[in-house]
Order: C-alpha cells, then structure tokens, then sequence
C-alpha cells in the first residue's frame, strides 16, 4: 500500500467519529449493559462487520443494531427493550459525533505533509456541521484540520456504494488520477465496494481484525496509514 496514493477522501462514521458513548452507556447501563467506552468502540466495528457480513445497504441497520447490543453484555430477559431503545436512538443521525481518539491529529498531519484530504460520508445534511463541532476538520482554513471538501449522501442525493457519489469530491483533486485516491472506510459493502467501483484505493479501518480474512488493505488506525507515506 505504500506509496499508492497521493490523496485521501475519508469516511465520517467509523473512522473519525463514533456513535457516542457519552450518550448510549447510560441508556443500556440502566438495561445491565456495560458502561465503559471502550465497549461502544468494540460493539460499533462489530456490527459493521456483521453489516458488511449481511451485504445490505445502508438503509438495513439491523444487522448492527443487534451484533453491536451484543457486545454491551445486556441480560437476556431485557435484550429485546435494550434493542428497541437502541433502535430508536440511533436513528438520530446527529449521534454520530465522538470523535476517535487520534483521528483530528492524524487529519492535521495529513495536511502538514501536504497531503490534500476530503470526506466522503453517507449521511443526512448534518456530517460537515458535525465534523466541525467535533474539532475534526472543516472546508477550508480554520481551528481544525483544512479538508478539500466534505460530500454528504443527503445533500448530492447518492449514497454509497454508487461510485457516483465520488465524482463530487474529485472535483476538487484536479490533477490527481483516481487510481492515486486512497478512501479510507470501515464497511466492506459500502465503502470498499463503492471506492473499487470509482477507480479509487480502497483502504478499511478495522481495529479488531474483523476482515482479516477478506481482500482488501486495512488498517487499526489512521496512524499506520501515516507511516506509510
């Protein structure tokens, strides 16, 4: 993978935020689940294995839902409540907002290095507000980390996997063949998928090794993906 891009596009969920735990422990800690962060960010890449596992689209979360209340050590004969208030919860597009530990420094060495950046995100019109009020980054110059542009599903209209969506953000790596574009995602089908079918490098955050069976470069952090230029 070294050397095989000159730019990088990223996903939102899953590689510079998370569902927020600050936000969901309470809700399934009052369930018997588990309280600690630590295993909202296991239950999270989890069920977008379990996701990808299922090849659905990104209007089925069933699949995560599930997989990633399994992971909270919710007791049995309160499962099915926990499921539903998890269910309904995120739901809110606005509680993908945590921000993963490192992603904003990895971000901001991007750019030190002179490495144009851009996010590419299956969302619902809020994904750039949310990046910004969550210290990630912003279009162009601010407090955070300057990114090309941030491509929000909602807003252009495609989502994920339609390798459309990409042709929004390549407008603004002018100069630099797609074959180049390293997309950096964490869902198989969405991500991966999508990114082959735009030309572009595609490169999977998966943490745990949920995928190390599967063909594709991953990575546990955006950090190995710095070393590597």
């Amino acid at each position: 993978m070294a050397n095989r891009f000159d730019a990088v596009l990223f996903d939102a969920g899953g590689v510079l935020v998370l569902p927020d735990p600050a936000v969901l422990a309470p809700l399934i800690a009052y369930y018997g689940g588990d309280h600690r962060h630590e295993a909202y960010v296991r239950a999270h890449y989890a069920g977008m294995a379990a996701k990808s596992a299922a090849t659905v689209g990104e209007s089925d979360w069933t699949h995560y839902n599930e997989t990633y209340l399994a992971h909270l050590s919710v007791p049995e004969e309160h499962r099915d409540t926990a499921l539903n208030v998890l269910t309904h919860v995120k739901s809110n597009a606005h509680l993908w907002r945590h921000p993963i530990a490192g992603a904003a420094t990895a971000l901001r060495e991007f750019v030190s290095r002179g490495v144009p950046i851009g996010v590419v995100s299956n969302a619902s019109g809020q994904i750039e507000s949310t990046l910004r009020l969550s210290g990630i980054c912003q279009v162009g110059p601010g407090p955070h980390a300057e990114v090309r542009c941030v491509i929000d599903s909602h807003v252009v209209g495609i989502e994920k996997p339609d390798p459309r969506i990409f042709d929004h953000a390549l407008v603004h790596f002018e100069g630099i063949d797609r074959s180049r574009i390293a997309y950096v995602g964490d869902s198989l089908i969405m991500d991966v998928r999508g990114a082959r079918a735009a030309g572009l490098v595609p490169v999977l955050v998966d943490p745990f090794d949920d995928a190390v069976d599967h063909s594709v470069d991953r990575i546990h952090s955006l950090d190995e993906l710095l070393n590597l230029l």
